[in-house]
């Protein structure tokens, strides 16, 4: 674990700071038997940081019936148990941008601690939504992803 941010070392862990953070609610039925958030509501937490992601990038919301990227792979290593009574975010930043795809990197982290619970990779593709196929990625997203991020992807 890196001990100045406390970011675990893993293949996905961010190559950048984040920019991006939406506050999550833990409800009473996210928690299994051994008291602690179970790993299936993870993903649903991943979700919302994507979108809330997309339209604070795209400075609109993102109308994902006519959704031009797509997931198409997402690996997630779980660090450490997320409790009931934690305050904990969704950070959430894009490192890498090709042609076709980019990477996104999420972190469930500990609001209060800065601990790292989670950490998450998502691939995402261009998709032309006529053709129902690969695409890709469109101008607009890379522009709108730069300009996000502040750097060049």
């Amino acid at each position: 674990m890196d001990k100045e941010n406390k970011t675990p070392r893993s293949a996905n862990a961010p190559t950048h700071p984040f920019c991006h953070a939406l506050p999550l609610q833990i409800r009473f039925n996210d928690i299994d038997t051994l008291g602690h958030v179970n790993n299936s509501v993870y993903f649903p937490f991943f979700d919302l940081g994507k979108a809330n992601y997309f339209n604070a990038v795209r400075g609109e919301v993102i109308d994902w019936k006519k959704a031009d990227i797509v997931v198409a792979n997402i690996n997630c290593d779980f660090l450490a148990p997320v409790y009931f009574h934690e305050r904990i975010e969704v950070r959430t930043q894009v490192d890498r941008m090709g042609d076709k795809s980019f990477r996104m990197i999420q972190a469930i982290v500990n609001a209060d601690t800065e601990e790292v619970k989670c950490l998450c990779a998502t691939i995402m593709v261009g998709f032309d939504v006529a053709r129902g196929c690969a695409a890709p990625i469109a101008e607009e997203w890379k522009v709108a992803l730069n300009a996000f991020e502040g750097r060049e992807l």
